[in-house]
């Protein structure tokens, strides 16, 4: 500021004594230096600015260190709590009776019983699992050979293995006799089956939403009944599976798939399905608690 006064006082005082020339230079001098000084003047102001912003920030900072302090302060004191109500707990304890005492060691007892029948259950379920995972793979591994995926579907769903087998494999058209490619897939499944006496086998025939009705078949439960019936009897008779572990279950056109709205969806629907599943009496024996023999 005192550098413009001197500068103006100089341009009045010999504005008159110098050249045009040098009255130029000093003009121009004293509008970088105004420049400069406004320049300076809104830096300043910035600072001003960004140190208004820190302090906020800072106090800000400060809020949330002050919340956290309270807020470990109070997690303290229930911690304290917590320690208090343990050791009156304690002392409680201390003081049962000897009657009290019995009750308890018999209440300790009832619960590793029931925490023995417990691992059983889980022992039970997972030798399940187990014996379905590996009928899975072998049945997949057994099929998959010669057979189309589309036409073979074979699945573990909780405690039984399922295998659908499609309609234009199994049967022709409106008909309940078997292909010579289903008499093959049939002997691959039988084989199976036989390997596990543990298990019962039920075969359900399924059909579409078509109506029929001839002289063979009065509508389509009779059509899907003769089908599971003649899967049944072909796992006896020609693949020497025991007929005491079969059981043929007609679906008709019930339990679909799909909406049976195109031909696709009808093919779908109509399909036999094989379920290994294992015997009730058996199964039921392994979850009594006198038969509860668990491997360590």
């Amino acid at each position: 500021m005192k550098k413009i006064i001197v500068l103006s006082f100089v341009l009045v005082l010999f504005q008159s004594c110098v050249s045009k020339k040098k009255f130029t230079m000093i003009s121009d001098e004293l509008e970088l230096t105004t420049n400069d000084l406004r320049g300076t003047q809104s830096n300043l102001e910035e600072c001003r600015r960004e140190k208004k912003e820190v302090f906020i920030k800072f106090e800000n900072v400060k809020e949330t260190r002050s919340e956290r302090e309270a807020n470990l302060l109070a997690q303290i004191e229930d911690l304290k709590e917590q320690r208090k109500q343990s050791f009156t707990q304690v002392g409680d304890l201390t003081v049962l009776s000897k009657s009290a005492n019995d009750n308890v060691a018999q209440t300790i007892r009832q619960l590793e019983q029931k925490d023995q029948y417990i691992k059983h259950l889980m022992y039970v379920r997972s030798k399940a699992d187990s014996i379905n995972l590996a009928l899975s793979v072998n049945l997949k591994s057994v099929l998959k050979k010669g057979i189309d995926d589309e036409d073979v579907d074979v699945m573990v769903d909780k405690t039984v293995v399922f295998i659908n087998l499609s309609d234009k494999m199994m049967f022709q058209s409106g008909m309940y006799q078997l292909t010579p490619r289903a008499g093959e897939v049939l002997n691959k499944i039988a084989q199976i089956i036989k390997a596990h006496p543990e298990l019962d086998v039920m075969v359900e025939g399924y059909t579409d939403n078509v109506p029929i009705k001839n002289s063979c078949f009065e509508d389509n439960w009779d059509l899907s009944v003769r089908r599971a019936t003649q899967v049944v009897k072909t796992l006896q008779k020609n693949h020497g599976v025991d007929p005491n572990k079969l059981i043929a279950a007609g679906r008709g056109e019930y339990n679909k798939l799909t909406n049976n709205s195109n031909a696709y969806e009808q093919s779908a629907n109509r399909r036999t399905r094989i379920i290994l599943l294992p015997k009730l009496n058996q199964f039921y024996d392994l979850l009594k608690p006198q038969n509860i023999a668990i491997n360590k």
